[in-house]
């Protein structure tokens, strides 16, 4: 892979292309997965009562093709070139000229961000690719929690899994620190959800955030773990109050905790071992 992109920077410009380009899917995973997980329960449900599943159309990421939600308008591929076809339709269905969400453009531009900056950070190699495809995940997650409070296994388990693949060759840390992040991360959040349960009796996260924080462990190793969920907090704090202020968002409303993590994990990626080497710096 280093021999196919010698330049650095040609290099981060075509995985910022490509970073665009996976958004457009991404916003399709973050809108549709849920509904597929919804559809599958339903199903699952009618089957163990013994009832005959409703016949309707079944939803995946390859069909039914992206149409307006406001007219039904099936969206065509010129409507669909990343944030361009936004900017060029000024942020309207062509045919209905319903708003189109501000989302869309945003997931897609970040999307294409996060990839070239991925590419430029840590150079041509197989060690940007994964960081790659670390994020768009952590991206999806996201958006999904944040929309629906949920952490799909679909997302979670297959990240955990790849992370421990990806560091068989100490891309990112050795075996040994992924192994143990992964562990580690899983513990962690299920020790601290039984303990405020049995002292409120009530549930402060869900299991989602557990795998979650253990696939960061797995591609980031055990020593990202503190920093990450120290992060986590300062991040939820920040935006938990901008909400509340701005946004008005009542103070009994939920607030998944699956974003921070992921944010977190994010930034550790591109800045842990030096924001560790500095803090540990500090307290000696």
């Amino acid at each position: 892979m280093t021999d196919l992109f010698i330049d650095p920077l040609s290099f981060a410009i075509g995985c910022a292309v490509l970073g665009l380009l996976v958004g457009s899917f991404l916003n399709v995973v973050i809108h549709r997965l849920p509904m597929m997980l919804e559809q599958e329960w339903h199903a699952n449900c009618a089957d163990l009562r013994g009832e005959s599943v409703p016949a309707s159309e079944r939803i995946s990421l390859a069909r039914p093709r992206s149409r307006c939600p406001h007219c039904g308008h099936q969206i065509t591929a010129m409507e669909n070139v990343p944030v361009v076809s936004y900017l060029l339709l000024r942020g309207k269905c062509s045919h209905c000229k319903a708003r189109i969400g501000l989302r869309y453009p945003f997931v897609e531009a970040l999307s294409g961000v996060l990839s070239g900056y991925a590419a430029w950070h840590f150079g041509p190699g197989w060690t940007a690719a994964g960081a790659i495809l670390f994020l768009w995940i952590l991206l999806a997650l996201t958006f999904i929690d944040f929309d629906t409070q949920l952490l799909p296994d679909s997302l979670t388990l297959p990240l955990v899994w790849i992370g421990l693949l990806f560091n068989l060759d100490g891309h990112l840390v050795d075996i040994r620190s992924a192994v143990i992040g992964a562990v580690a991360g899983y513990l962690a959040l299920w020790s601290v959800y039984w303990l405020f349960k049995l002292a409120t009796g009530k549930e402060g996260m869900g299991y989602g955030d557990f795998k979650l924080l253990s696939a960061i462990g797995a591609w980031l190793g055990w020593q990202q773990l503190p920093l990450t969920i120290l992060l986590s907090s300062v991040v939820g704090a920040v935006i938990g109050i901008a909400l509340i202020v701005v946004a008005r968002r009542g103070r009994e409303v939920p607030i998944p905790f699956g974003p921070y993590l992921a944010i977190a994990g994010m930034i550790a990626l591109f800045w842990g071992k030096s924001l560790t080497a500095s803090y540990l710096g500090l307290l000696a």
